[in-house]
């Protein structure tokens, strides 16, 4: 069924982990009959926790999506992971959303995931509301909360409906703060109940604060309130929604995915107070991808955004990042894992294609003159990295054909191939980020990778000058073999070996140099000392010998190599280690904690100044990157999630003789020898 963009409320649930996102999606579902049975999360039979991971780990990985039909109107409710390592569903799920329900526990208030969730709902400019589940459950605290919410939203926070008590104790049921009708769910309906006497002054507190924000919201409201006049259901709606757009309202409500109180309310608030998709039916059609999927039944899987026009089977729409024309042969909406086909979609409904082949997430399919779009993601840079190497030999290749695609599905992916390490470098979010892309290469792509600290690419350097002979003579019947070099070879501020001669009188033959330049710069691939490459290195060709007869490139080239070899030998040579520029978000009241942790990794710090959060300080430092692998792991335990960072290459620099002397001895436990 077609939708008018009147009719169509897109939502995204966002929050802290386990704070019952997911719980109150498959309640939604439940309670407006589009599932006949309510599943758990715990039980792993919920409609949008369906990846075999999400199940294995009773947590949400992906963003999945449901339509719900409520009062006709189709609300899509995007469900989005609550773990950090996953914020780039998060954000697709937000991009893909014109607002958001911000889901906390009655039980644990808010919590870090809390925090970010309204900051994103700002940082993306998202209307957004606060739904507080799990009001029934022992050692819940319903009023606390919202005090938790109000010290993070200031005088924003307002409550919409209040729980039910009878002689001090929640029981089911809300009462409404706008009309003062009490409700509860009896047999899956709605119906009024008396509102208790015990509860007047709370009502009468908490409606006072609801007005004092609704009088923000323009002058005409200011001067009834101050009037004592009361507002109409009506102002009362008109003043929300411009608030909830013009971010001075922050509603709360409350209630139980397990007993379905408060669901009425939050699907009614969904329709009445949250905006239609921000699209124009009538101009041409363009959709965005905002999510892809690798499915190895189906293939690739590219959920859109409808942003102008329509979508229906038959269409040919062209991507217009590469002018690609794509047909689309089939249009389906998904409730979780189940694929519904429909025969038309209209500007601002979500849908999903398949087999597109030119796709990618965040990529616009267009009829000619389409013009619509969206702001583009701000997705995190990877932060934490590990070598990936296969468990069978040969299947280096599975792993990049089975990375690129999940790269195509989650933007915060990376991989590349280090040459100089030869190693294959996975980075992610995190730990469990990893974890999940190792085993849905193994799941999807049949490939089975073990994960391993990466090797850090050191370099090497000398530090003061030499003079070398390099002698190369070999008699083994008919022509032999010779040649003969002195070489100087002295440190320099670049990073390139520059190679220089000063021959006087013909003593090596010009067409030589050539050979000498190449042999030494093959040996500067591998130094010395641990067979790093060298850097900062002179080699300036002084003198030397020939024979008319025996005298050959090669010979000059194997020269050239034991005068390298021998040479830097004596040159005081040393382990150069890659130093990273550092910089660190966090909340004041861990400063100390972060300073001395960076100490601890042999980092140098900067400077200090207030980031541009309030609460927040930035760190500057350098730090050795070896001592930076885990890093995102630990600042996160630190700082409960709260703080981030970023780490760029900067330089070499001499490494300590203590950390210089386990690298060479590394080397020659790795049998890394000539």
């Amino acid at each position: 069924m077609k939708y008018p963009v009147d009719k169509i409320r897109n939502i995204c649930l966002i929050g802290h982990g386990g704070d019952g996102k997911t719980s109150l999606m498959e309640a939604m579902l439940y309670f407006t009959g589009a599932i006949d049975r309510l599943g758990k999360t715990y039980d792993g039979n919920t409609v949008s926790d369906f990846d075999p991971e999400e199940i294995k780990r009773k947590i949400s990985i992906s963003a999945s999506i449901a339509p719900i039909e409520w009062r006709d109107h189709i609300i899509n409710v995007i469900d989005t992971p609550g773990y950090f390592d996953f914020e780039a569903e998060v954000l697709q799920g937000i991009n893909a959303t014109a607002s958001a329900v911000i889901v906390l526990s009655a039980k644990d208030g808010v919590n870090v995931g809390t925090e970010k969730a309204f900051k994103l709902t700002k940082k993306y400019r998202r209307p957004a509301f606060f739904f507080m589940s799990k009001v029934y459950e022992d050692h819940s605290d319903f009023y606390g909360t919202f005090e938790q919410i109000k010290k993070m939203c200031g005088k924003s926070a307002c409550l919409i409906n209040l729980p039910l008590e009878e002689d001090g104790v929640t029981v089911n049921g809300f009462v409404n703060l706008i009309d003062l009708k009490g409700r509860k769910n009896v047999n899956g309906k709605v119906v009024e109940v008396p509102v208790p006497e015990e509860m007047q002054d709370k009502i009468e507190l908490y409606r006072d604060v609801l007005n004092e924000t609704i009088a923000e919201t323009s002058d005409v409201m200011m001067e009834k309130y101050f009037a004592g006049e009361p507002y109409t259901e009506d102002e009362y709606k008109q003043a929300i929604k411009k608030g909830l757009k013009d971010a001075t309202i922050t509603p709360v409500l409350g209630g139980s995915s397990m007993t379905m109180e408060g669901l009425p309310s939050a699907l009614n608030f969904i329709i009445d107070y949250m905006p239609q998709p921000d699209v124009k039916p009538n101009d041409p059609t363009s959709a965005y991808i905002f999510k892809t999927v690798a499915d190895p039944f189906v293939g690739k899987m590219s959920y859109f955004k409808i942003l102008a026009g329509k979508v229906t089977p038959g269409t040919v729409l062209y991507n217009s990042r590469n002018g690609a024309p794509e047909k689309i042969s089939h249009i389906y909406v998904m409730k979780g894992k189940k694929q519904i086909e429909v025969q038309e979609l209209g500007a601002g409904d979500i849908g999903v294609v398949t087999k597109l082949a030119s796709v990618n997430t965040g990529d616009y399919l267009r009829a000619p003159g389409g013009k619509a779009e969206l702001d583009a993601i701000d997705y995190p840079k990877p932060c934490y990295s590990r070598a990936i190497t296969p468990k069978t030999k040969g299947d280096e290749d599975k792993i990049s054909q089975g990375l690129q695609k999940l790269s195509e599905e989650d933007k915060t992916i990376a991989y590349v191939n280090n040459a100089e390490t030869h190693e294959q470098i996975i980075s992610g979010l995190g730990d469990t980020h990893l974890d999940v892309i190792v085993s849905k290469l193994k799941s999807k792509f049949g490939v089975e990778v073990q994960l391993k600290e990466a090797k850090v690419p050191y370099r090497e350097a000398i530090r003061k000058k030499v003079k070398q002979q390099g002698k190369h003579k070999k008699q083994s019947g008919g022509h032999g073999q010779y040649g003969d070099v002195w070489i100087e070879f002295e440190p320099h501020d670049g990073e390139d070996m520059i190679f220089e001669e000063k021959i006087f009188g013909g003593a090596v033959p010009k067409n030589f140099f050539p050979a000498v330049e190449k042999g030494l710069r093959e040996c500067c691939e591998r130094g010395v000392l641990a067979h790093y490459p060298v850097v900062g290195l002179k080699a300036t060709l002084v003198d030397g010998s020939y024979h008319d007869v025996d005298s050959s490139e090669m010979s000059f080239k194997m020269a050239a190599s034991i005068a390298f070899k021998e040479g830097l030998k004596n040159a005081a040579p040393t382990i150069l280690e890659p130093i990273g520029n550092l910089e660190v978000i966090v909340p004041e009241k861990i400063m100390g904690d972060v300073i001395g942790d960076i100490n601890k990794r042999r980092g140098q710090i900067l400077g200090m100044e207030p980031a541009e959060e309030p609460g927040y300080q930035k760190v500057s430092a350098t730090v050795p990157m070896s001592e930076m692998s885990s890093y995102a792991i630990e600042l996160r335990s630190m700082s409960r999630g709260r703080g981030s960072f970023d780490l760029e290459f900067a330089s070499y620099q001499d490494a300590p003789a203590n950390i210089a002397q386990k690298v060479i001895e590394a080397a020659k436990s790795d049998g890394d020898e000539d």
